[in-house]
């Protein structure tokens, strides 16, 4: 299996903007991308991003220096992240029954018909 060449990165600080984000992992080697996913509600990241090397040896002296380092007055949390290794990039819901097979699931387990989202119970 390959190495992974993309870290995932916590506990970064409100103030950390994207450019500051790649300032701080570009010494250890080419970076492919960086995301830095944000809270549509405040429209501020959440705390934690992505930085995708090109070459893993590149990602894994990242670790070695970044891990448990500080910036902006706050520990950081470096790791190889799981996103992008098999099935690490499928979205959550990939996993999730749909509404029919939901549906018939609800059926075997209850013994009662299910239509459109709606127990239907025979009296007996």
């Amino acid at each position: 299996m390959p190495r992974s060449t993309t870290l995932y990165v916590g506990g970064l600080d409100e103030l950390v903007t994207k450019d500051v984000f790649r300032a701080a992992f570009v010494p250890f080697g080419d970076i492919v991308d960086i995301s830095m996913p944000f809270d549509m509600r405040t429209g501020k990241h959440r705390g934690f991003g992505f930085v995708e090397y090109e070459d893993p040896l590149d990602a894994q002296a990242a670790v070695e220096n970044m891990d448990r380092a500080e910036l902006y007055g706050r520990v950081l949390t470096v790791n190889i992240s799981n996103k992008g290794i098999e099935g690490g990039s499928r979205a959550v819901w990939d996993d999730v029954p749909s509404y029919e097979e939901a549906d018939v699931a609800a059926d075997d387990k209850t013994g009662n018909e299910v239509k459109g989202g709606e127990y239907v119970v025979e009296a007996k």
